[in-house]
Order: structure tokens, then sequence, then C-alpha cells
């Protein structure tokens, strides 16, 4: 009789806040994690920051504990043929070629110190803020890593004189981590993956390749920048620490990480993942799809370098998870965040209001940086209740928001949402949530999709478990035990009664702040006030 070895995937997940390396078995049990957290700072109200060293400090941690704990598990490091990688998108790198020092702190994605950058640059073309979206399929905004590289630029010496003595290496963060674990200044790979590459501004979505003219635009040198690689496929091996030899395949940003790993990979499917924001990528397949209705036009993933691409659009929600913690903070109806649920089910409807969380503007597709957290439809029978009740339809409403543009965009109706994230912890939330769209959302038992995802993608490089992006059939076992569906329990008329009046109020928030000087306008809003850049200590 032959005993069959059984294996697993590494997957490293370096976050926002920290990282973690998670076990995964052919079935996406997590056997196994390890997370450690590392500082975060803020120089200025709208700078964000990490330190290059602590982004790979952690990423070796966590490599570290996972393997401490392998021998109480019966686990071998022979067992784990391949360790993945997925990461925070958007957050900018620079380090020097020849020291492998950093020339200055990662910006991270939710910095807007560069909107002055991105006003000027929306000036170089009549198109303004669209300047490159038919090529990228992003608009010129602060979100993005192209923008944050081009304020370095100009700002920071050290970035600007090795840039010109072409020892600048640039890149996103898992482009970082690459080139650290294969060996760093001893033959690191300097290679980023094309949905990485894909929030740069300087890819063409239909080359796959760094566009000249993008380059051109921004003043970057393509030197700088690491080849583009798939999703799939063997990079090279970890050069020292526990895990030395071991290969490293599957490369992928963390939204497209979790469209992967909640197994959206047929055409018309879709995900969302609930955190502190919400993002929503939805499946278009082979075909670019270019938005008219506020969303971001991106890639989903390719498995494997001569794999046909496949594409997504991309829709985010600002306050998502952190309008719960603003009920819990700053109006203290509730003491942890868990107990929202409680209160939202004491009451069977809001009592007609509504509360639009614009904390700072709305996102997709709405785009109104003017808007403002607006509640409506109180009346003396009003409770902390319907408060609670209407914080969590906010975000499905939201969502139904994105999804409605979606349609439009791409000329497809979704029929199953599929999710992931903090938020979804809530059974009334997500009940709500198929009230509110009026189809099915299934939600998975393990929910760390986003590790998934790029397990599965090492996976379908190893060739491993029979696992191939093109045949769903064969992710079939991936994480469907104890999976629920939450169906619609209410009628077709409620949901567009409650549509309406969600609307209402979303009309009575926006532009609320248009009396300041402010308009409406696309993601990358600007202020009109640079900052004074402090001397580069780093």
């Amino acid at each position: 009789m032959t005993v069959t070895k059984k294996e697993y995937i590494l997957a490293v997940d370096v976050g926002t806040t920290s990282t973690r390396a998670i076990l995964f078995d052919e079935t996406a049990e997590a056997i196994t994690t390890s997370q450690t957290e590392y500082d975060q700072i803020y120089p200025h109200p709208g700078w964000h920051e990490q330190r290059l060293d602590d982004l790979i400090g952690t990423v070796n941690a966590c490599l570290e504990g996972v393997a401490e704990k392998l021998p109480g598990l019966g686990i071998s490091k022979s067992d784990i043929p391949v360790i993945s990688i997925t990461n925070q998108r958007e957050t900018a790198c620079v380090w020097s070629r020849s020291t492998g020092k950093q020339l200055f702190n990662a910006i991270a994605w939710p910095d807007t110190r560069n909107t002055v950058t991105v006003r000027q640059l929306s000036y170089k073309s009549p198109k303004g803020l669209d300047a490159l979206k038919e090529k990228t399929g992003l608009p010129l905004s602060t979100y993005f890593s192209g923008t944050k590289l081009r304020w370095m630029l100009d700002h920071i010496a050290e970035v600007q004189e090795a840039h010109e003595k072409d020892d600048l290496m640039f890149g996103t963060v898992e482009s970082w981590v690459l080139w650290n674990l294969t060996g760093g200044l001893d033959g690191g790979l300097h290679y980023t993956d094309i949905t990485n590459a894909s929030r740069t501004m300087f890819m063409s979505l239909k080359e796959l390749a760094w566009d000249k003219d993008c380059l051109e635009f921004f003043g970057v040198k393509e030197s700088c920048l690491p080849k583009i690689v798939s999703n799939a496929e063997v990079y090279g091996k970890i050069k020292s620490g526990p895990f030395a030899g071991t290969p490293i395949a599957g490369m992928i940003g963390d939204q497209q990480a979790a469209l992967v790993g909640n197994k959206c990979i047929e055409l018309g499917s879709a995900k969302n993942t609930y955190g502190t924001g919400a993002f929503m990528l939805f499946n278009t397949g082979e075909e670019i799809v270019p938005s008219n209705y506020g969303l971001l036009t991106t890639t989903g993933y390719r498995a494997g370098p001569k794999a046909t691409p496949v594409y997504a659009l991309e829709g985010s929600i600002a306050v998502a998870g952190s309008s719960v913690k603003w009920l819990r903070d700053q109006m203290g109806l509730i003491q942890e965040t868990t107990e929202i649920n409680g209160l939202a089910e004491k009451v069977k409807d809001t009592g007609g209001m509504y509360f639009v969380p614009a904390f700072s503007g709305l996102f997709a597709p709405y785009w109104d940086d003017t808007a403002a957290g607006t509640v409506v439809g109180m009346t003396a029978y009003t409770n902390k209740s319907h408060m609670a009740r209407a914080t969590l339809e906010a975000t499905c409403f939201q969502t139904r928001a994105i999804l409605e543009a979606m349609a439009k965009d791409s000329k497809k109706r979704l029929q199953v949402l599929r999710v992931d994230g903090g938020m979804t912890n809530s059974d009334i939330c997500m009940q709500l949530q198929a009230d509110i769209l009026g189809i099915e959302v299934e939600r998975p038992v393990m929910r760390e999709s986003t590790a998934l995802g790029s397990a599965i993608c090492a996976g379908v490089a190893m060739g491993l478990f029979g696992w191939d992006l093109s045949k769903p059939e064969t992710l079939a076992k991936v994480n469907v035990t104890g999976k629920t569906t939450f169906k619609p329990e209410n009628d077709e008329a409620d949901r567009a009664k409650r549509w309406k009046g969600w609307e209402k109020a979303v009309s009575r928030a926006r532009h609320w702040n248009d009396e300041t000087g402010l308009v409406s306008r696309t993601p990358g809003a600007f202020e009109s006030d640079e900052l004074q850049v402090p001397p580069n200590k780093y």
C-alpha cells in the first residue's frame, strides 16, 4: 500500500499593519499561522509611511514563527514545496541598487501627500485626471504608486540622485520582499506581478508591459522598474533562513488575491472584502472593460506566463467596518463592535432612517469628496437600535451601488456575491446584504481569502493538487466545508422602496461642502496647500 505524502503551501501576506504567514492544505484549511505587527509612521496629517526594514523583517519573523511550529504538527519543511506572496497594493518602495538600503520610507497606499503632484500631472493633458485612463484603466490619483514615486522624485534628493545615476530600484511591497528573500544584493530578483504593476499607472493593460508613453508622462526611467511576471510561475528560491531553497511562486496583490481566494474565476463572478473599507472586484474575463460609471479597470490575474490574462472591474467603499468603530469610539452607542449585531436585531427595520457614512466623501461609484456624513429620516420613534441597523445597511447599500455600476459597465448581472473580511462575521449584516441586493451571498468558514488566493496561484504554478484556474471544478474541494449561503427574505417591492430611500439620502449627503470652495471630483482629489517636506533621515 502506497501512502501519499501530504503537501502544504505557505502563504506570506504583507498587509497594511501586520504580516502573516499561513500554512494551507489542499482544502484550504489553515493548519497554522504566525503574525507580527509593524510600526505605522504618520509624519504629517494625510501622510502614512512604513520602514522597508520592518516589511521584510516581519516576513522573516513570520517564516521563522511557522518553522518553529512545524515539529509539533508533525510536518516537515520538505512537506512545503512552495511559498507564495500577497501584499498591500499601491505602497511605493524605493531602495539603492548598490547598497540595498531604502532611500526613503515606503509611502503607504492611503497616503495623500501627493495631492499637488496629481494636480500638476493633470495639467499636462487636455484629458485632465483621465490622461492615462485609456491605457492603464486608472485616473490620476494619490492612490496609485506611480504618483507616489513622482512625488519622491520631486522632493527627495536621494531618490532623485539615484534615479539619475541608475542606482534607483522601485517597486511595490511584493517586489521588495521577493528581492530580499531571493538574495538582495546577492542576486536578488527584481520582479513585480501584473496585478501590482497595473496599480502603478506605468503599465499598459493591453500589453501587460511598461508603457513608454506612461513613463515619459511621469518622467520615470524604465531601468528602475522591476520585470513584470504572471501570478502563477516559479520566480526563484529563498536564499537563506529556515526555508532556504524553497521555491517562491504565486505573487498577487491582496484584492486580486481575494478574488482568486473566493474562487471568482468565472466570467461575471464577484467578491467583496469588508474591512475598514470595502473592496469589490468583478471578473470580466478576457475583456478589458472601460468604466463609464466610476469604477477602476484592472487586471484580475494571469495563471502563468503563457496564460490568457483575466481582467476585472473594481469599486471601493471608503467607510465599511470603520463606521461600526465610529459608533463605538465616537458615539459611545456600543462598548464592543460585536454589540452592533444584538442592537440591530432588536428592530425589524430602521424605521425609515438612513445613515450615509461619508466621513471623507464618497468613493465608487459617486466619487464626491464634498459629500458629508449624513443621517436622515429620524423621528421621535428613532432609537439606537435603528441607528445600529442603519449603520450595517449603509455598507450593504454602497455595495449595491457598486454592483449597479458594474452591471452597467459589464452588461452582466451578478447572481451570487462571495464575501470575506471582518464584517462578514455578522449574520445580520450578511442577511441585510442579501435582502438589499436580491441575490445570494456566500460566506466561507475560512475567510483568509487574500492569503489563500496567493496559495492557489502558487499551487497552480507548481502543479499541486490538480488546481487549474481555467477549470473551476478543480477547486471544488477548496474552502467549501461549512459555507453559509444567505438568501433574500424580502420581495422586489421592498428592495425597490429601500433603494429609493438610500438614493434620496445620498443626494442629501452629496455636495454638502461645496460652499467651502471644494468641487466634486474623481479619485486623486487635491488640496490647495503643499506641506513642507522634512529632511530625509533614512
